[in-house]
């Protein structure tokens, strides 16, 4: 069984992300309620919205459909942690122009974008008032998927192949780096676009030789399918690509405005992601619970293999390394890949996370 709505290809996080750089503020957009139930609003204002009883609600939207990124959030829901911090959490599903634009027009409080993809916003004429607050991963876990039997093990072997490209400048710099850095020729590359939202399928299907993928989520669901793959990680090959994946993030009015209940969220968001690194199994089941249609193998698979990186080397939950995210952005600084500079320093910071 497959996910229902979008699934976790990074051709479509950048491509939100650029339609979100140019689109107009957002009215807003239906939720999924607190947990995943039906029939409950978003908070659409900058200010925190009214909850039940003593509760404040607080509208967080989602990156994609529900998946292991989200399973601590989904945890301290169900066990109540957001709850005791007096928070009623209205969990919204993505809408099409992306999570980035909804936080960023004040339509969602909070929500979950990446370093990569906010960098597309605030490099604009135009950027977005949103900060990242922590770290929901510590690492960067994408890399190139391919079929075993094709012997792409490292970048430069990826010469005389197909790699499924979705034209984004950011993406296809990235795999040009990787290569050149591993003695490749990115000239030797073809490049092909392709619409597929399964990446397996796509390699099964003969439509490209290797692919941009999520380790947890494509080379999981290849196991899950007995099909042999090849897998190497962008960070293995060049540390400045050990960037922040995924965040979550505030709108800069709300954060602002509600400093105490921010801290009070990620308080709890921390209890729920320590819970499921320590977990992962009953962590997969309570998301599982809250999101039926989800497919209980894949989502073990992928919970077994993400868990250890909510935390990993960190000295606690959601910290993020200066030195990591300003090198990233300087990276992208340093190959024009933004319409402007960016602050390699900016665009986080972790003064509401205790």
């Amino acid at each position: 069984m497959r996910m229902a709505g979008r699934n976790l290809t990074r051709r479509q996080a950048l491509g939100a992300a650029g339609l979100a750089a140019a689109s107009a503020a957002l009215a807003g957009c239906s939720s999924g309620g607190s947990g995943s139930s039906a029939g409950s609003d978003a908070s659409t204002g900058s200010d925190a919205g009214s909850g039940s009883g003593d509760l404040t609600k607080v509208s967080f939207v989602l990156d994609y459909s529900p998946n292991v990124n989200h399973t601590g959030i989904y945890v301290a829901d169900q066990k109540g942690w957001f709850a005791d911090e007096g928070i009623e959490i209205d969990i919204v599903p993505v809408p099409d122009d992306g999570a980035d634009a909804l936080i960023g027009s004040g339509g969602a409080n909070l929500g979950i974008s990446y370093q990569d993809v906010m960098a597309a916003s605030l490099g604009s004429d135009n950027p977005m008032p949103y900060t990242a607050l922590c770290a929901i991963v510590q690492h960067n876990t994408s890399g190139i998927m391919s079929r075993q039997d094709d012997g792409i093990t490292h970048p430069a072997a990826m010469e005389g192949h197909r790699y499924a490209t979705w034209g984004n400048p950011v993406e296809q710099a990235t795999v040009k780096q990787v290569m050149e850095d591993d003695g490749g020729d990115y000239s030797k590359l073809e490049l092909v676009t392709y619409d597929t939202d399964d990446e397996v399928t796509g390699l099964k299907s003969d439509l490209f030789d290797c692919v941009w993928v999520y380790e947890w989520w494509a080379v999981q669901n290849a196991k899950l399918q007995d099909y042999p793959v090849n897998y190497f990680s962008f960070r293995d090959i060049n540390d400045v690509f050990d960037y922040y994946t995924p965040v979550i993030c505030g709108n800069d009015d709300f954060v602002k405005k509600n400093g105490d209940l921010v801290k009070a969220f990620l308080r709890a968001a921390k209890k729920g992601y320590e819970y499921a690194a320590e977990n992962p199994a009953d962590a997969a089941s309570i998301l599982c619970d809250a999101v039926p249609e989800l497919d209980q193998d894949l989502i073990n698979a992928a919970q077994a293999d993400l868990s250890p990186y909510y935390i990993s080397d960190a000295s606690s939950w959601g910290q993020i390394d200066e030195s990591r995210w300003s090198a990233y952005y300087q990276w992208l600084d340093d190959n024009d890949l933004v319409d402007n500079k960016l602050d390699p320093k900016g665009g986080y910071t972790l003064d509401y996370l205790e």
